[in-house]
């Protein structure tokens, strides 16, 4: 059952992944097909983060509550029922709409996956293989993605997407047992309504801040911060929150939850949009753009099953820092491109940041439920994924504002643009690796007290 279990949340994984990543190799391609304006093609790109991050946490809580199984079923069929959508789409906006929808079960999947792993395989190294499994379907979902879209159309590349959702769906129910906690706590829907809706709207206006900061942008992420701290009041007071704040006094959440912080603003945003650069400034394919970037996840797959043999003693905090210092590495070597670079070189950076991504994959991944008590190993999930996804999507968009505003740059031009969008996302970078590693000082000085995760109900904790 243990073995069944990890499979398939895995699997789930990596469909999520891949429904996330598809558009980055094809996106000309779907923006002509589909007749979309630069402004369509960021909605293209965004749209699924959009529902992505405001479901992650709601989807753990939800499912720790009433069911991890169940919510992961759920996720599964609602990727299946967006990708037809987006399969069938006939222009933009239909478009547009399944890729929200399918961020919303890539959500329910990727919380509960590490939530059913962690209720099925006991702490120690059980723990940390099944974590490195989860990361490496992580990874294989982010390079399967891209390559799928530019090998056959990108339609087509959809409803395969489709059918491998429904098949997750169906081994879940026959082959993974149901999981939540031992009583059900109220729904805490004030703090749902302000979370999803904060983070949507503050999304939406990051997304339309790429055309520039008008009044409608500004606006939209100001109303969203407001409805976020809005959320950080209400679960402070509620007697039964989605998301207790007191779980962040155990420096090894916090740790985890700015590290993932950290990949998404870095690699993640990066990676996501050197495609597009590759085509436009470097001359690759579709299809070249997609094997180069494969390079990244493919490190990532064997350094995530790998990292099981680091020694126990090593803190997840200090393997954050370590996989954190190479991505950067990998990072600075994307710097002063030209447009006679070779592809041997994008290889060449995303090979190092793969090796460090891997080690971050997997350490995000037993941290995230690990860190918090057992019944909420999904909100723990939730936290740490929302945290890595919120990264990624402001960093998608620092990138893609800071190398081309306009779209009509000259090569040369978005090279000069995509450096200085580089040294922002490794500043953005090294400022998380510095809140870890003070995070494990912290740690270190504190002393021994029980763990989060050794404790069966939050109400102990204070």
């Amino acid at each position: 059952m243990h073995r069944r279990t990890v499979t398939i949340a895995t699997l789930g994984t990596t469909v999520a992944m891949m429904s996330y990543t598809a558009p980055l190799g094809a996106l000309p391609t779907i923006a002509r097909d589909l007749g979309t304006s630069p402004s369509g093609q960021s909605w293209i790109l965004s749209a699924m983060s959009l529902g992505f991050t405001t479901a992650l946490l709601t989807s753990g809580s939800l499912g720790d509550d009433y069911g991890r199984r169940r919510v992961f079923v759920a996720g599964a069929i609602a990727i299946a029922l967006a990708s037809v959508v987006g399969a069938v789409a006939p222009g933009p906006a239909i478009f547009v709409v399944g890729r929200l929808l399918q961020g919303i079960g890539a959500a329910a999947l990727i919380a509960c996956s590490l939530a059913l792993i962690s209720h099925v395989v006991p702490p120690g190294l059980d723990r940390a293989t099944a974590s490195g499994i989860w990361g490496a379907g992580l990874a294989a979902g982010i390079g399967l993605g891209p390559l799928l879209a530019v090998t056959v159309p990108w339609r087509i590349a959809y409803a395969v997407i489709a059918l491998a959702g429904l098949a997750v769906a169906i081994a879940a129910v026959r082959g993974v047992a149901e999981s939540r906690v031992g009583r059900r706590k109220r729904l805490d829907t004030l703090g749902i309504v302000l979370l999803a809706g904060g983070l949507a709207v503050f999304l939406a206006g990051l997304t339309e801040s790429r055309q520039g900061l008008d009044l409608v942008p500004v606006t939209l992420m100001v109303v969203g911060v407001f409805m976020l701290a809005g959320f950080l009041v209400v679960q402070a007071r509620s007697a039964s929150p989605m998301m207790p704040l007191t779980l962040f006094r155990d420096p090894a959440l916090l740790a985890a939850t700015v590290g993932a912080l950290g990949a998404g603003l870095g690699i993640i945003s990066v990676v996501s949009y050197l495609a597009t650069l590759g085509q436009r400034a470097l001359g690759l394919s579709p299809v070249e753009a997609a094997w180069v970037l494969f390079a990244w996840p493919a490190l990532s797959i064997v350094t995530s099953l790998l990292t099981k043999q680091l020694p126990e003693r090593i803190s997840g905090a200090v393997r954050l820092v370590g996989g954190m210092v190479v991505i950067v590495a990998g990072m600075a070597l994307l710097l002063h491109l030209t447009t006679t670079t070779s592809p041997l070189r994008l290889v060449l950076a995303l090979v190092v940041a793969g090796v460090g991504t891997g080690v971050v994959n997997a350490t995000l991944g037993r941290e995230a439920v690990a860190s918090v008590p057992a019944a909420l190993a999904g909100v723990g999930s939730g936290i740490n994924n929302t945290s890595r996804y919120f990264g990624a999507a402001i960093g998608v968009t620092v990138v893609a504002v800071l190398t081309s505003r306009t779209g009509t740059e000259s090569p040369s031009q978005l090279l000069h643009n995509w450096d200085h969008a580089l040294l922002v996302a490794l500043a953005l970078t090294l400022v998380c690796v510095l809140v870890v590693a003070v995070c494990e000082s912290f740690r270190r000085r504190v002393p021994a007290r029980p763990t989060l995760s050794e404790r069966a109900e939050v109400g102990v904790q204070d």
